[in-house]
């Protein structure tokens, strides 16, 4: 054994002491199961589409990524919600305005339609499933429609420009959070700066959710389900922001997750 490369020596002896862990009856250190966070995506020239930032931030919260596609039959939704323990909603091009009842905006830019036909139906039916929700940007306002709210389609020529909401890159604007709300406990602040890369945001407040921030000039920019179920529906993209922000927004869903769990289990 002299002449054998560390290495190898490491190798062997954490062979043997696992070994002799077994024979000896001793439990084995358990690590604990990353929960499996759906993370929805768009088509875009026949490829599945998600952006790297909104898996980075479930890893590094301690969640198992999974890609959810849009495909064209909604038979697999239901072992999605299954095997699923969270879901994050990801933005993305427009809602069908017919999907609330109105024309549409000249600047309105519909999405693909195999991703609404395949997600509108998934968050439905995950509402119904109680277990936690992220949605971000386009996914907060999805959710919105799909419990029978309605949008803004602009803001610039509906609301105003006294706050900047898209630009690009991105821009940036004062949020201000209502106390006692889920948001405001994650962040433990009553104000912060934001980015912000959205020309819609939620008009009529769909059923069930709470208006929870609002931009400077009044805009919707969080919703949340009240009550014990997690739910948390943010116009800017906390995955794009600094680690000590996303960790607390992508820590909470996880955590969420990982209680979930253990209420199942009991």
């Amino acid at each position: 054994m002299s002449n054998t490369p560390n290495a190898v020596k490491i190798l062997v002896v954490g062979f043997v002491l696992l070994r002799c862990t077994i024979l000896n009856g001793a439990e084995l250190p358990k690590i604990e199961a990353r929960p499996t966070i759906g993370i929805t995506s768009t088509a875009e020239e026949s490829k599945v589409v998600c952006p790297l930032p909104y898996v980075s931030a479930v890893c590094q919260a301690g969640g198992l990524p999974m890609i959810v596609p849009p495909l064209e039959s909604t038979e697999l939704q239901d072992e999605y919600l299954q095997r699923l323990d969270g879901l994050v909603l990801i933005g993305g091009w427009d809602i069908p305005p017919d999907a609330y009842g109105e024309e549409p905006h000249p600047t309105t830019e519909v999405m693909p339609p195999v991703r609404w036909k395949w997600e509108h139906r998934l968050i439905r039916t995950w509402l119904d499933s109680e277990k936690p929700l992220l949605g971000i940007c386009l996914g907060a306002q999805m959710t919105n429609v799909v419990t029978g709210g309605s949008l803004i389609q602009d803001i610039p020529s509906e609301v105003g420009k006294e706050v900047i909401h898209r630009r690009k890159p991105l821009a940036h604007h004062r949020v201000t959070i209502v106390p006692g709300t889920r948001l405001h406990g994650i962040l433990a602040v009553d104000q912060l700066v934001v980015n912000s890369s959205h020309h819609q945001a939620a008009e009529r407040i769909g059923r069930g959710l709470q208006v929870v921030a609002r931009s400077d000039d009044g805009v919707v920019e969080a919703l949340e389900i009240p009550g014990e179920r997690w739910s948390l529906l943010l116009q800017w993209h906390p995955e794009r922001m600094d680690a000590s922000h996303h960790g607390k927004i992508f820590g909470a869903l996880v955590d969420a997750c990982r209680q979930k769990q253990i209420c199942v289990q009991q």
